[in-house]
């Protein structure tokens, strides 16, 4: 299903569909994605019992958080499927299902800037991630997690700690998401629907990709991400609206862009962001 079908404000709920599948296959589609799968537990900022580091504290705060890099960009509200086989991650992803019923199960996702996903050495990582929330997890006979979250919070990374844990945790502050100017704001809302319409309508006509949008949100932070998440496929340009202020910035930024690629769809035939289209898994 379309990526765009899913998106919506963080709403904070626990995963509720933890069961064991027969095994399932590999998915192979999508080699970048290689991702890295890491726990946050919701505590304090500093675990004494050894557990994954976590928390949820205010907006202000420092907290720990296990890290996720990946070769994307996760976005408040957008889904993200990942698999996980390696033994690191596998343990790690057990103890976030052993977690309290009112504890979120959730990580943090950051963006790599320079290295691989896997691998001895930790890679270059981007300031600004997104939480994401576990919504389903399914275990494998062979001792994989199969995972469906969804972005939540954004949050600058402070520090990285490479050495206490098996994967990499974070010291993070978590960023709120303001529209910005609401007049503003509100003003642009239907301004960029209607070039996000227009540009699914133009790809459509070149027969670049045929898209079904959704019901578009009429709340400025929603949109903002949703119109990130649809026409922005490059890591670098998608970060830079990920660490946009507010959603004034950001729908600026995408009103921009749709303009301009509007105008190359009007001389040439452009390939849509495959978050349009497909959610494939990413493979730690």
């Amino acid at each position: 299903m379309p990526v765009l079908a899913h998106m919506g404000r963080p709403g904070g709920e626990r995963c509720d569909d933890v069961f064991r599948g027969d095994g399932g296959d590999d998915v192979t589609d999508d080699p970048i994605g290689e991702g890295d799968g890491t726990a946050a537990d919701g505590g304090s900022n500093e675990r004494q019992d050894g557990g994954p580091a976590g928390g949820g504290l205010g907006a202000a705060q420092t907290e720990r958080l296990a890290l996720f890099p990946l070769g994307t960009v996760l976005l408040p509200g957008l889904l993200l499927p990942l698999r996980i086989f390696e033994p690191r991650y596998r343990a790690l992803v057990g103890e976030l299902l052993e977690l309290p019923d009112e504890v979120p199960r959730q990580f943090g996702v950051v963006a790599i800037r320079l290295g691989r996903e896997v691998g001895p050495q930790a890679p270059q990582l981007y300031e600004v991630g997104c939480t994401a929330l576990v919504r389903r997890a399914e275990h494998y006979a062979d001792g994989r997690y199969s995972l469906m979250t969804v972005g939540e919070r954004r949050f600058v990374l402070r520090s990285v700690d490479a050495e206490s844990r098996p994967y990499l945790v974070g010291d993070v502050t978590y960023l709120a998401d303001d529209a910005g100017e609401a007049e503003p704001a509100a003003a642009l809302v239907p301004v960029v629907q209607g070039l996000l319409r227009d540009y699914t309508a133009k790809l459509a006509e070149n027969r670049a990709a045929d898209i079904q949008l959704p019901d578009l949100p009429d709340d400025p932070v929603t949109l903002s991400y949703l119109v990130a998440a649809a026409v922005v496929p490059d890591i670098a340009r998608r970060q830079e609206l990920l660490e946009a202020p507010d959603a004034l910035s950001r729908l600026r930024a995408e009103q921009a862009l749709l303009r301009r690629e509007l105008g190359l769809l009007h001389s040439i035939t452009t390939v849509a962001s495959p978050d349009l289209t497909r959610v494939p898994p990413n493979l730690n």
